[in-house]
């Protein structure tokens, strides 16, 4: 078998894995939430991202709340958006 083809599927095989895991190492949160090691890094430094550090030097991410940290900031659908703007426009137009 070539190597390539079974480093992708080795690769699957982990991303399956991880998706099993409540807890999630640095490695494994950088892989999940696809941010960089060093932003990351920056994040949990300052604080920024839920996550937890339980002897001091190991940093462990529940998966639940980097999925909400990953979402806290919901935007509007573009749909929503413009329609609310023809309803501004229209108002205003009834002056």
């Amino acid at each position: 078998m070539d190597n390539l083809l079974i480093l992708e599927r080795l690769d699957r095989l982990e991303k399956l894995l991880i998706g099993q895991k409540e807890v999630l190492t640095f490695d494994e949160a950088s892989d999940y939430t696809g941010i960089s090691r060093s932003y990351l890094y920056k994040l949990t430094s300052s604080g920024k991202i839920p996550h937890s550090k339980p002897n001091g030097k190991m940093l462990f991410f529940e998966k639940k709340r980097l999925v909400d940290w990953l979402l806290q900031n919901n935007r509007n659908p573009q749909q929503n958006l413009e329609s609310g703007t023809l309803v501004h426009t229209g108002n205003q137009g009834t002056r």
